[in-house]
Protein backbone atom coordinates (compact mmCIF):
# COMPACT_ATOMS: atom_id res chain seq x y z
CA UNK A 1 0.00 0.00 0.00
CA UNK A 2 2.92 2.32 0.74
CA UNK A 3 3.78 2.03 -3.22
CA UNK A 4 2.24 4.19 -5.72
CA UNK A 5 0.25 2.31 -8.17
CA UNK A 6 1.70 3.14 -12.13
CA UNK A 7 -0.92 3.22 -14.16
CA UNK A 8 -1.02 3.86 -17.92
CA UNK A 9 -3.45 6.87 -19.41
CA UNK A 10 -5.15 6.21 -22.36
CA UNK A 11 -2.62 7.88 -24.31
CA UNK A 12 0.24 5.50 -22.85
CA UNK A 13 1.38 8.34 -20.61
CA UNK A 14 2.15 7.53 -17.21
CA UNK A 15 0.15 8.14 -13.82
CA UNK A 16 0.89 7.32 -10.44
CA UNK A 17 -2.16 7.08 -8.34
CA UNK A 18 -1.67 6.62 -4.89
CA UNK A 19 -4.39 8.42 -2.33
CA UNK A 20 -7.31 9.98 -3.13
CA UNK A 21 -9.02 12.06 -0.06
CA UNK A 22 -11.68 14.50 -0.63
CA UNK A 23 -10.87 18.05 -0.06
CA UNK A 24 -13.77 18.94 1.79
CA UNK A 25 -13.29 16.38 4.82
CA UNK A 26 -9.57 15.34 4.13
CA UNK A 27 -6.24 17.10 2.84
CA UNK A 28 -6.97 16.53 -0.67
CA UNK A 29 -3.99 15.99 -2.10
CA UNK A 30 -2.40 12.15 -3.56
CA UNK A 31 0.76 11.12 -1.72
CA UNK A 32 3.74 13.03 -1.47
CA UNK A 33 5.71 9.56 -2.46
CA UNK A 34 3.61 9.38 -5.81
CA UNK A 35 4.71 13.42 -5.89
CA UNK A 36 8.42 13.11 -5.73
CA UNK A 37 8.47 10.17 -7.42
CA UNK A 38 6.74 11.58 -10.81
CA UNK A 39 9.32 14.66 -10.26
CA UNK A 40 12.19 12.76 -10.57
CA UNK A 41 10.84 10.71 -13.55
CA UNK A 42 9.56 13.98 -15.49
CA UNK A 43 10.23 17.57 -16.55
CA UNK A 44 6.34 18.43 -15.47
CA UNK A 45 4.17 16.96 -12.97
CA UNK A 46 0.47 17.97 -12.73
CA UNK A 47 -1.21 17.26 -9.89
CA UNK A 48 -4.81 17.28 -8.17
CA UNK A 49 -6.09 18.99 -5.37
CA UNK A 50 -9.58 18.14 -5.04
CA UNK A 51 -12.61 20.29 -5.39
CA UNK A 52 -12.89 24.43 -5.34
CA UNK A 53 -9.87 26.27 -4.89
CA UNK A 54 -10.78 27.27 -1.27
CA UNK A 55 -10.24 23.46 -0.23
CA UNK A 56 -8.34 21.70 -2.53
CA UNK A 57 -5.66 24.59 -3.19
CA UNK A 58 -5.43 26.13 -0.16
CA UNK A 59 -4.89 22.60 1.69
CA UNK A 60 -2.09 21.46 -1.00
CA UNK A 61 -0.38 24.55 -0.40
CA UNK A 62 -0.58 24.82 3.04
CA UNK A 63 -0.07 20.94 3.89
CA UNK A 64 1.13 19.10 1.60
CA UNK A 65 3.82 21.71 0.24
CA UNK A 66 4.85 22.60 3.35
CA UNK A 67 5.40 19.38 5.00
CA UNK A 68 6.76 18.28 1.59
CA UNK A 69 9.55 20.88 0.89
CA UNK A 70 7.35 21.54 -2.75
CA UNK A 71 7.15 24.80 -4.30
CA UNK A 72 4.85 24.37 -7.34
CA UNK A 73 5.05 26.27 -10.48
CA UNK A 74 2.26 26.72 -11.56
CA UNK A 75 -1.92 26.39 -10.85
CA UNK A 76 -5.05 25.66 -13.15
CA UNK A 77 -8.31 26.49 -12.22
CA UNK A 78 -10.90 24.30 -13.68
CA UNK A 79 -13.99 26.09 -14.24
CA UNK A 80 -17.31 25.31 -15.96
CA UNK A 81 -19.77 27.35 -17.95
CA UNK A 82 -21.87 25.64 -16.07
CA UNK A 83 -20.95 25.96 -12.66
CA UNK A 84 -21.02 29.32 -12.37
CA UNK A 85 -24.30 29.50 -14.30
CA UNK A 86 -25.32 27.72 -11.24
CA UNK A 87 -23.42 29.98 -8.67
CA UNK A 88 -25.11 32.82 -10.78
CA UNK A 89 -28.79 31.81 -9.45
CA UNK A 90 -29.50 29.40 -12.37
CA UNK A 91 -31.59 25.90 -11.50
CA UNK A 92 -29.98 22.47 -12.84
CA UNK A 93 -33.20 22.13 -14.62
CA UNK A 94 -31.86 25.46 -17.18
CA UNK A 95 -28.18 24.91 -17.08
CA UNK A 96 -27.90 24.21 -21.10
CA UNK A 97 -29.99 27.24 -21.45
CA UNK A 98 -28.04 30.28 -22.56
CA UNK A 99 -27.69 33.05 -19.69
CA UNK A 100 -25.08 34.97 -20.57
CA UNK A 101 -25.90 37.68 -17.56
CA UNK A 102 -26.14 34.68 -14.54
CA UNK A 103 -22.52 33.50 -16.18
CA UNK A 104 -21.09 37.06 -15.28
CA UNK A 105 -22.68 37.31 -11.77
CA UNK A 106 -21.14 33.68 -10.99
CA UNK A 107 -18.00 34.44 -12.11
CA UNK A 108 -17.69 36.33 -8.98
CA UNK A 109 -17.32 32.69 -7.45
CA UNK A 110 -14.22 32.04 -10.17
CA UNK A 111 -12.62 35.50 -9.28
CA UNK A 112 -12.34 34.33 -6.05
CA UNK A 113 -10.49 31.62 -6.42
CA UNK A 114 -8.39 32.93 -8.87
CA UNK A 115 -7.61 36.28 -5.88
CA UNK A 116 -6.64 32.92 -3.21
CA UNK A 117 -4.54 31.03 -5.38
CA UNK A 118 -2.67 34.13 -6.99
CA UNK A 119 -2.25 34.90 -2.71
CA UNK A 120 -0.10 32.17 -2.59
CA UNK A 121 2.49 33.47 -5.00
CA UNK A 122 1.65 30.98 -8.09
CA UNK A 123 1.19 32.10 -11.52
CA UNK A 124 -3.01 30.89 -12.57
CA UNK A 125 -4.46 29.78 -15.91
CA UNK A 126 -8.23 29.34 -15.79
CA UNK A 127 -9.32 25.35 -17.45
CA UNK A 128 -12.86 26.51 -19.54
CA UNK A 129 -13.88 22.52 -19.17
CA UNK A 130 -16.07 22.97 -22.12
CA UNK A 131 -19.86 21.92 -22.61
CA UNK A 132 -21.83 21.35 -25.99
CA UNK A 133 -23.87 23.50 -24.61
CA UNK A 134 -21.94 26.43 -24.02
CA UNK A 135 -22.52 29.76 -26.17
CA UNK A 136 -19.74 31.93 -27.49
CA UNK A 137 -21.09 34.59 -25.64
CA UNK A 138 -21.13 32.62 -22.26
CA UNK A 139 -17.57 31.57 -22.97
CA UNK A 140 -16.35 35.10 -23.91
CA UNK A 141 -18.31 35.88 -20.36
CA UNK A 142 -15.44 33.86 -18.32
CA UNK A 143 -12.57 34.77 -20.47
CA UNK A 144 -13.50 38.71 -19.53
CA UNK A 145 -13.47 37.92 -15.65
CA UNK A 146 -10.58 35.76 -15.71
CA UNK A 147 -8.55 38.39 -17.79
CA UNK A 148 -9.70 41.31 -15.50
CA UNK A 149 -8.42 39.13 -12.79
CA UNK A 150 -4.98 38.17 -14.38
CA UNK A 151 -5.55 34.72 -15.43
CA UNK A 152 -5.30 33.35 -18.53
CA UNK A 153 -9.03 31.15 -19.65
CA UNK A 154 -8.07 28.73 -22.17
CA UNK A 155 -10.93 26.71 -23.56
CA UNK A 156 -10.19 22.91 -23.10
CA UNK A 157 -11.93 20.06 -25.07
CA UNK A 158 -10.03 16.68 -23.86
CA UNK A 159 -13.33 15.30 -23.10
CA UNK A 160 -14.02 15.04 -26.83
CA UNK A 161 -9.91 15.15 -28.71
CA UNK A 162 -8.25 13.72 -25.58
CA UNK A 163 -4.84 15.69 -25.61
CA UNK A 164 -5.41 18.11 -28.96
CA UNK A 165 -8.05 19.39 -26.90
CA UNK A 166 -5.95 20.57 -24.40
CA UNK A 167 -2.80 21.13 -26.23
CA UNK A 168 -2.71 25.07 -25.77
CA UNK A 169 -3.96 24.73 -22.05
CA UNK A 170 -0.71 22.88 -21.66
CA UNK A 171 1.24 24.80 -23.60
CA UNK A 172 0.83 27.67 -21.78
CA UNK A 173 1.20 25.92 -18.52
CA UNK A 174 4.62 25.20 -19.58
CA UNK A 175 4.98 28.75 -20.80
CA UNK A 176 4.26 29.77 -16.92
CA UNK A 177 6.06 26.82 -15.08
CA UNK A 178 9.19 27.99 -17.18
CA UNK A 179 8.76 31.86 -16.84
CA UNK A 180 9.81 31.21 -12.82
CA UNK A 181 7.03 33.81 -12.25
CA UNK A 182 6.06 31.29 -9.13
CA UNK A 183 7.26 32.94 -5.45
CA UNK A 184 5.44 30.55 -3.70
CA UNK A 185 4.63 31.08 0.01
CA UNK A 186 2.40 29.61 2.65
CA UNK A 187 -0.90 31.12 3.88
CA UNK A 188 0.58 31.26 7.71
CA UNK A 189 3.69 30.00 9.54
CA UNK A 190 4.26 27.49 11.48
CA UNK A 191 4.50 29.29 14.64
CA UNK A 192 0.98 31.06 14.45
CA UNK A 193 -0.95 30.13 17.20
CA UNK A 194 -3.88 27.23 16.21
CA UNK A 195 -6.55 29.75 16.50
CA UNK A 196 -4.96 32.19 14.63
CA UNK A 197 -4.44 29.73 11.67
CA UNK A 198 -7.91 28.64 11.77
CA UNK A 199 -9.02 32.75 11.93
CA UNK A 200 -6.50 33.46 8.83
CA UNK A 201 -7.84 30.82 6.16
CA UNK A 202 -11.25 31.72 7.59
CA UNK A 203 -11.21 35.40 6.75
CA UNK A 204 -8.49 35.16 3.67
CA UNK A 205 -9.74 32.39 1.96
CA UNK A 206 -13.35 32.02 2.64
CA UNK A 207 -13.87 35.87 3.45
CA UNK A 208 -15.48 35.08 6.74
CA UNK A 209 -16.10 37.71 9.30
CA UNK A 210 -15.39 35.91 12.46
CA UNK A 211 -15.22 32.03 13.57
CA UNK A 212 -17.20 31.00 16.27
CA UNK A 213 -16.37 28.36 19.15
CA UNK A 214 -17.93 27.10 22.18
CA UNK A 215 -15.68 27.16 25.16
CA UNK A 216 -15.07 23.43 25.23
CA UNK A 217 -14.50 23.72 21.29
CA UNK A 218 -11.65 26.74 22.13
CA UNK A 219 -10.22 24.66 25.86
CA UNK A 220 -9.22 21.51 23.06
CA UNK A 221 -7.70 24.33 20.68
CA UNK A 222 -5.84 25.63 24.13
CA UNK A 223 -5.13 22.19 24.90
CA UNK A 224 -4.08 20.95 21.10
CA UNK A 225 -1.60 24.69 21.12
CA UNK A 226 1.16 23.06 23.75
CA UNK A 227 2.43 19.63 22.09
CA UNK A 228 0.89 20.72 18.24
CA UNK A 229 1.03 24.27 17.99
CA UNK A 230 3.18 23.96 14.91
CA UNK A 231 1.02 21.68 12.97
CA UNK A 232 -1.42 23.07 9.98
CA UNK A 233 -4.73 23.18 9.99
CA UNK A 234 -7.02 21.14 7.49
CA UNK A 235 -10.37 22.21 7.38
CA UNK A 236 -13.77 20.44 7.02
CA UNK A 237 -16.42 22.72 5.33
CA UNK A 238 -19.16 22.08 2.49
CA UNK A 239 -17.70 22.19 -1.02
CA UNK A 240 -20.47 24.04 -2.34
CA UNK A 241 -19.72 27.35 -0.93
CA UNK A 242 -17.13 29.67 0.41
CA UNK A 243 -19.54 29.29 3.21
CA UNK A 244 -20.45 26.79 5.78
CA UNK A 245 -23.71 27.28 4.43
CA UNK A 246 -24.07 25.22 0.89
CA UNK A 247 -27.15 27.26 -0.40
CA UNK A 248 -24.96 30.08 -0.40
CA UNK A 249 -23.62 30.38 -3.75
CA UNK A 250 -20.91 32.69 -5.71
CA UNK A 251 -18.55 34.76 -3.30
CA UNK A 252 -20.51 35.20 -0.32
CA UNK A 253 -18.20 37.16 2.57
CA UNK A 254 -19.01 38.70 6.08
CA UNK A 255 -20.38 35.39 7.14
CA UNK A 256 -19.36 33.15 10.14
CA UNK A 257 -17.46 30.10 10.08
CA UNK A 258 -18.60 27.75 13.02
CA UNK A 259 -16.38 25.56 14.72
CA UNK A 260 -18.35 21.86 15.34
CA UNK A 261 -15.04 19.82 16.03
CA UNK A 262 -11.42 19.89 16.73
CA UNK A 263 -9.79 16.56 16.06
CA UNK A 264 -5.94 15.98 16.24
CA UNK A 265 -4.25 13.84 13.22
CA UNK A 266 -1.20 13.77 14.63
CA UNK A 267 0.21 10.95 11.99
CA UNK A 268 -0.96 12.75 9.51
CA UNK A 269 0.33 15.51 10.69
CA UNK A 270 -2.54 18.20 11.33
CA UNK A 271 -5.44 19.15 12.95
CA UNK A 272 -8.79 18.83 11.12
CA UNK A 273 -11.22 21.58 12.56
CA UNK A 274 -14.99 20.64 11.19
CA UNK A 275 -17.26 23.36 10.43
CA UNK A 276 -21.30 23.54 9.73
CA UNK A 277 -23.42 20.70 9.40
CA UNK A 278 -20.54 18.82 7.26
CA UNK A 279 -19.80 15.06 7.58
CA UNK A 280 -16.51 13.19 7.52
CA UNK A 281 -17.75 9.75 6.18
CA UNK A 282 -17.37 9.75 2.63
CA UNK A 283 -20.12 8.02 0.53
CA UNK A 284 -18.97 5.30 -1.59
CA UNK A 285 -20.89 2.92 -3.77
CA UNK A 286 -21.61 -0.19 -2.41
CA UNK A 287 -19.60 -1.79 -5.58
CA UNK A 288 -16.86 -0.10 -6.70
CA UNK A 289 -15.79 0.31 -10.47
CA UNK A 290 -12.71 -1.23 -10.38
CA UNK A 291 -14.30 -4.92 -9.80
CA UNK A 292 -15.77 -4.21 -13.28
CA UNK A 293 -12.12 -3.52 -15.08
CA UNK A 294 -9.74 -6.20 -16.37
CA UNK A 295 -7.45 -7.60 -18.76
CA UNK A 296 -8.83 -9.81 -20.89
CA UNK A 297 -6.63 -12.49 -23.08
CA UNK A 298 -6.11 -10.40 -25.62
CA UNK A 299 -4.34 -7.74 -23.32
CA UNK A 300 -6.93 -5.03 -23.71
CA UNK A 301 -8.42 -3.48 -20.84
CA UNK A 302 -11.90 -3.97 -20.25
CA UNK A 303 -14.77 -2.12 -18.29
CA UNK A 304 -13.56 1.23 -18.38
CA UNK A 305 -16.22 2.98 -19.70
Amino acid sequence: ALAPNLVQTLENNPAFIHGGPFANIAHGCNSVIATKTALKLADYVVTEAGFGADLGAEKFFDIKCRKAGLSPSAAVIVATVRALKMHGGVGKDALNEENVDAVKLGCANLARHIENVKSFGVPVVVAINQFVNDTHAELDAVRTTADGFGAKAIIAHHWADGSEGTEELAKHVVNLVDSDAAEFKCLYPDEMPLIEKIETIATNIYRASSVSADASIRKQIDDLQVDFGHLPICVAKTQYSFSTNPDLKGAPSNHELAIREVRLSAGAGFIVVVTGAIMTMPGLPRVPAANSILLNKAGEIEGLF
